[in-house]
């Protein structure tokens, strides 16, 4: 049985894929950002957790790496299909609360952008354990730091997601399911938390 996320997701996807363009060039800058601080480019193999439409896939891609998306919506996953040109991305229909199909540790690098926020607490501590599962080296949770605004406030309570549960408690959820939790800041209302396992 479907679940709500991707019931939701379903719904919301071809909406996401007109801003298909605007998410890459915001990725851009947030792997400009990182890229030399992780030496990210030591790593070969990368995994995007809830991909979405596939936009931090073909950025990745573009930078050299071997790259696997992963949703739960089919209907993203169809978008995100449609919208390579040309780069060679696997992408998996997964349920990642419910466990993907990948080994153990089959991955250098593992992302979840703008995943986390939208997932209860209990949700959040399965989505880590599965990235740490999955996870060689690095795990990088893209999403939403402490900052705020009105605009976002209202939107993602609109989502029914746990966005306030999440921008109060990331950095101590993090610090109880990993260590050497580092947090690199986007300069906006958003962060990249970084583990190195």
């Amino acid at each position: 049985m479907r679940n709500k996320h991707q019931k939701l997701f379903d719904r919301i996807a071809n909406v996401y894929g007109l801003y298909f363009d605007y998410q890459k060039r915001k990725f851009d800058r947030m792997l400009d950002r990182i890229v030399n601080e992780l030496d990210l480019f030591l790593y070969h193999d990368i995994i995007d957790f809830g991909c979405g439409t596939g936009a931090l896939c073909s950025e990745l891609y573009r930078r050299g790496f071997r790259v696997t998306g992963v949703d739960a919506s089919s209907k993203m996953l169809e978008i995100a299909k449609r919208k390579m040109n040309g780069e060679i991305v696997d992408f998996v229909r997964a349920d990642l609360l419910e466990g993907t199909p990948f080994e153990d540790k089959s991955f250098d690098v593992s992302i979840a952008s703008f995943v986390a926020h939208g997932l209860k607490p209990e949700e959040r501590k399965k989505l880590y354990q599965e990235m740490k599962r999955v996870t060689r080296s690095l795990i990088i949770i893209y999403d939403y730091n402490q900052k705020r605004s009105l605009q976002t406030n209202i939107l993602e309570s609109l989502e029914g997601g746990d966005y306030f549960g999440f921008i109060e408690n990331i950095k101590a959820e993090l610090n109880q399911s990993f260590d050497h939790l580092q947090v690199i800041d986007q300069g906006d209302l958003s962060a990249c938390y970084i583990v190195r396992l």
